[in-house]
């Protein structure tokens, strides 16, 4: 069986936020699979996805600054600059994390580790309302 969604997610600050719940709640299907997969991906090119600490909310500012230090705005050598300053590092940033997730559905829930969730990686200083597709596959 095959399931195709397009959720949107709320509009967040440049950070990494915790959106495993938030997702959730926009997929009831998932109880539906016993045993599947779920691709998630992000229409966007300036912001991503990634699996990491649920737990620690310092893991999450972590990243965001080793990101910021990794891939710093006003680069001499950046000529994508015409949509501001963190436009060209949000789509470098982007391109190293990803833009798709897949993760095991086990009896109707993510089979994620105990202390892994699901981070929107916002690249953008006003990024706006994100938009994911959710393709599941199982039975």
């Amino acid at each position: 069986m095959w399931h195709q969604t397009e959720i949107s997610l709320s509009a967040k600050k440049r950070g990494f936020h915790l959106v495993t719940d938030e997702i959730l709640r926009q997929l009831p299907e998932l109880k539906n699979f016993n045993v599947g997969m779920m691709n998630v991906f992000i229409q966007h090119t300036s912001a991503s996805l990634t699996i990491n600490e649920n737990a620690d909310p310092s893991v999450r500012t972590d990243f965001e600054s080793f990101f910021n230090n990794a891939v710093p705005e006003n680069e001499p050598y950046y000529t994508h600059t015409y949509e501001g300053s963190d436009d060209m590092p949000a789509h470098l940033k982007g391109a190293l994390l990803g833009f798709s997730l897949n993760i095991p559905i086990t009896n109707g829930q993510l089979n994620l580790g105990i202390w892994q969730g699901i981070y929107l990686c916002e690249h953008r200083n006003h990024g706006g309302s994100r938009k994911l597709v959710i393709t599941i596959h199982g039975e």
